[in-house]
């Protein structure tokens, strides 16, 4: 995808056109298409080469690719797009290398609060836990709120008991302390980061689905919470359109993010592409809103669209060739 600057917008949201590790330019308004398959993020943010050293660059490239590829083989069996995006998420969730489960980064209190989401497009079935210390997984505790059928969110305390009775695995709110993410907060007082990790699947079976996992802001206070678990905001998917959001999730909750884009591909019928450049690169850069997103439609065309420096993003298609990328 060629990358073409835009008028001259807020200093933090660059005004970057995205662009998807390809092997051919794309033209701007014309996502590129699959059969079946899935697409991935794991954070967007100023993500420079100059801030990567060779060996970590290798290591998230490796995570995403193994995540790619875990979740093809769910796809690849006729299995569904629930199972591919919770397959997915959850090895990006074991590595420390993303800001979601073993890489959570601290709030102000220096603990680590977790938020997640999923949603099956087909019948709009959703799940969502926020503010949760012990969960080693999110994302599969917000898979079962949504299969258990009765909320859609649960938070803190709550979600944890519920846990237990899913038998979602518990941890030691210890197991989420990295030395890298200490050292962040310490750094981070007078400076926020933001990063979380996202999948969009579509099945053999034409059924999108959408998850969003993340340990949240560094050095968040009074219990926040960002846009990654709210169905609409940061995580959406419906029978035509499934979206997930990374970046500053105030204005991704404030502008509906993820479901705008998708009731533009509904309603104005606009290619998937169009729509979420619309929002990600005009209507959230003019509002000082840093991030990206994934998403695809019902079928099969796909984007990944982000306006800052650089987002942690890959995509396989049917072929089962990973294809990963960090730069814009």
């Amino acid at each position: 995808m060629s990358c073409a600057p835009l008028a001259p917008l807020a200093p933090l949201a660059l005004a970057l056109v995205a662009c998807a590790h390809a092997p051919a330019a794309i033209p701007p308004h014309a996502a590129p298409h699959m059969a079946w398959g899935l697409v991935l993020h794991g954070g967007a943010g100023v993500i420079t080469r100059d801030k990567l050293t060779p060996e970590r660059e290798a290591a998230i490239r490796a995570d995403l690719e193994r995540a790619l590829r875990a979740a093809h083989a769910v796809l690849a069996k006729g299995g569904s797009s629930v199972d591919a995006v919770t397959a997915a998420i959850t090895i990006l969730e074991d590595s420390p290398l993303f800001n979601a489960g073993k890489g959570a980064v601290f709030t102000h209190d220096g603990i680590n609060e977790l938020d997640a989401a999923i949603m099956y497009g087909p019948t709009r079935a959703a799940g969502a836990v926020a503010g949760v210390r012990t969960i080693k997984n999110p994302i599969l505790l917000a898979r079962a709120v949504m299969e258990n059928g009765r909320h859609v969110m649960l938070v803190g305390r709550g979600a944890e008991e519920f846990a237990a009775t899913a038998h979602i695995e518990i941890v030691d709110p210890s197991y989420f302390r990295t030395e890298e993410r200490w050292q962040e907060l310490q750094k981070a007082i007078a400076e926020d980061h933001f990063g979380t990790v996202g999948v969009v699947a579509l099945d053999q079976h034409h059924a999108l689905a959408a998850g969003t996992s993340t340990g949240g802001l560094t050095n968040k206070r009074y219990g926040r919470v960002g846009d990654s678990p709210i169905i609409g905001a940061g995580t959406y998917a419906d029978e035509h359109c499934g979206v997930s959001a990374t970046g500053h999730g105030e204005l991704f909750i404030r502008y509906t993010v993820a479901r705008d884009i998708c009731a533009r591909v509904e309603y104005q019928h606009e290619p998937l592409a169009a729509a979420a450049d619309d929002v990600v690169m005009h209507e959230l850069v003019h509002a000082n809103g840093d991030g990206g997103i994934i998403a695809m439609d019902g079928e099969g065309h796909w984007t990944l669209t982000f306006n800052t420096p650089g987002m942690y993003r890959g995509y396989i298609t049917e072929d089962g060739v990973p294809h990963v990328d960090i730069f814009r």
